[in-house]
């Protein structure tokens, strides 16, 4: 028997952690992020698929295919596309697959254009301010769908 799978996407800019403004998103690239990933999905039996685009619409595509390869569920950051893209509120609305909104940062505590969240309306959850940790916290969650 297979793991089942949780996605962990990721949008636009979230290649640059661990460079892009530190004092707000932390030291961990992404690499360091899915590394801890990796190692608590194993504890939790599951395995990740994570990815990152800087393109709306990859992100749009691989939520159909989260659900299309019946995955458990999807942690989903969406960088800007956050606060701007109601194809990705679509994608998440349209498929059964649970999503949980992340974010490092907390961003009712940022300029107010980030205050509205198109993913947040659509996802099951959000977690967010916990640097890295906000994906752990998301993993932990999915587990438990």
């Amino acid at each position: 028997m297979t793991a089942a799978t949780v996605f962990v996407l990721n949008g636009p800019n979230l290649n640059l952690l661990g460079t892009r403004e530190p004092e707000i998103y932390g030291h961990d690239t992404l690499d360091d992020i899915a590394g801890q990933l990796e190692d608590r999905a194993r504890d939790l039996g599951l395995e990740i698929d994570m990815r990152q685009s800087n393109h709306e619409g990859h992100l749009v595509d691989w939520l159909h295919e989260a659900q299309a390869r019946g995955a458990k569920g999807v942690i989903l950051n969406g960088g800007a596309f956050t606060h701007t893209s109601i194809a990705v509120h679509d994608a998440i609305k349209g498929i059964r697959t649970p999503v949980i909104e992340v974010h490092l940062s907390n961003p009712h505590a940022r300029e107010e254009f980030r205050h509205i969240s198109y993913i947040g309306r659509a996802a099951k959850g959000t977690i967010a301010g916990f640097g890295a940790q906000s994906y752990l916290l998301a993993l932990e969650a999915a587990a438990r769908f």
